[in-house]
């Protein structure tokens, strides 16, 4: 069965542009939540979010002035960390190999897509009318594989092109699927993630009818606190993540260096409830089980995994308790934390972000923090790396991802094959 390795890297996120940049803060513990400014949020439950900061300052890096003007956020987000990834995987010009246009791929998805051009032009549609009020760039900036479609025009990827759209398990579904595409022999190389921009009116308005956002206005930085007792809800977040994987020999070939293997990968449902986790993390628990069988990985062999870790009162003790099922005694001996407690939940963008974060704590040997854990909840009672990032050498992971609709995902990472 063919290997797929893990060659480069593109992470846009609240606490950093970049990789590097990223995960320095992330292993210093910094905190990317503030009051929201893409937006007037003062009538709003909730009055802050993780937002990428500079972005306007660094975007002229990967994109014109007439680009800049006409496409929405996340289709800007999601564009440049791929072309970051493919820098950081060695691709000169960021375009694929001559001869080689037919065996690479594009999946990058995105949870709800351009609703920042949704809600301008709805309002310039009402003030200006139909002749006036529309941009002919309208339908081509909120559709969500416009993302992938802009990737493989500027990088002449001509094979498997599409997005996949699953709530927060977006991002791993599309390196999951990406993983089995090169795997089964359709492409040789994937460009694959995701990427959301949703700190809109409607975005941070429909979560907080739900009442699934935390409220904490007077102290944004410690509003994140997953699987701690305080918690009162996600913290709304902004980025992309996206992973260039190649077939392992494709790799060795050009002498990549290479992060890691995409061992296992699993996706189910809960066939439970729209919104709320199966009680016990029942989906959440065979999902785990399905991609620890598929990477043929025996449980003892994890020693760390990137929690969901939402934040929300539900979630955290469901993924604990599905946690604690799969693993059983080694439950005890793993290490389990949420960098959401830092980025923010980034919905579509999470699962790519937090596999790519997997990947640097692997071949880095350093594990990620769950910050503002204070007070331990009785619920959950396992080991979440609290408030300081811990230097540990693990041979595999796991980074999980579930979402609306009951959908999850999990992928096993190793430092098979890394540099």
């Amino acid at each position: 069965m063919r290997k797929v390795v893990i060659t480069g890297s593109g992470l846009i996120t609240p606490v950093g542009i970049g990789r590097e940049e990223t995960w320095s803060a992330l292993l210093a513990g910094k905190n990317g939540a503030g009051p929201i400014t893409l937006f007037d949020a003062t009538a709003y439950a909730t009055r802050f979010a993780c937002e990428v900061k500079g972005w306007e300052a660094a975007a002229g890096a990967w994109f014109d002035k007439r680009e800049l003007k006409h496409l929405d956020r996340f289709l800007q987000f999601g564009v440049a960390a791929a072309m970051m990834a493919m820098d950081d995987a060695g691709y000169d010009g960021r375009k694929v190999p001559a001869g080689e246009e037919d065996r690479w791929g594009v999946f990058i998805g995105a949870g709800l897509g351009g609703v920042t051009t949704i809600e301008h032009t709805h309002d310039s549609g009402r003030a200006k009318g139909p002749r006036y009020g529309f941009s002919p760039y309208f339908v081509t900036d909120i559709i969500i594989n416009m993302i992938p479609g802009l990737v493989s025009i500027r990088t002449g990827a001509r094979g498997p092109n599409f997005s996949h759209v699953s709530a927060c398990s977006t991002g791993a579904h599309s390196i999951g699927e990406a993983m089995r595409t090169i795997r089964h022999g359709y492409a040789d190389v994937m460009i694959a993630g995701g990427a959301e921009t949703t700190i809109t009116m409607l975005g941070v308005g429909g979560f907080n009818a739900m009442r699934a956002m935390s409220t904490r206005n007077e102290a944004p930085a410690q509003a994140s606190r997953p699987f701690e007792k305080d918690r009162d809800g996600f913290v709304i977040g902004e980025g992309a993540g996206v992973l260039v994987l190649e077939e392992l020999e494709h790799a060795r070939a050009r002498g990549a260096r290479i992060y890691g293997e995409v061992k296992g990968y699993a996706a189910n449902a809960d066939a439970h409830h729209i919104t709320a986790p199966a009680p016990e993390g029942i989906g959440a628990q065979r999902c785990m089980r399905m991609a620890l069988a598929d990477a043929g990985v025996a449980p003892e062999a994890i020693g760390y995994i990137n929690a969901h870790g939402t934040s929300t009162p539900f979630n955290d003790k469901n993924e604990t308790a599905a946690i604690k099922a799969v693993f059983g005694e080694h439950a005890r001996a793993l290490a389990v934390s949420s960098t959401k407690s830092m980025t923010g939940h980034t919905l579509g963008a999470a699962g790519a972000i937090e596999a790519g974060i997997t990947a640097l704590a692997l071949t880095r040997g350093v594990l990620p923090p769950t910050i503002n854990y204070d007070t331990p909840d009785p619920e959950c009672d396992l080991d979440y790396v609290p408030n300081v990032a811990r230097e540990v050498r693990v041979a595999a992971a796991i980074s999980n991802s579930f979402g609306f609709g009951g959908t999850n995902a999990a992928l096993v990472l190793t430092r098979d094959g890394a540099a």
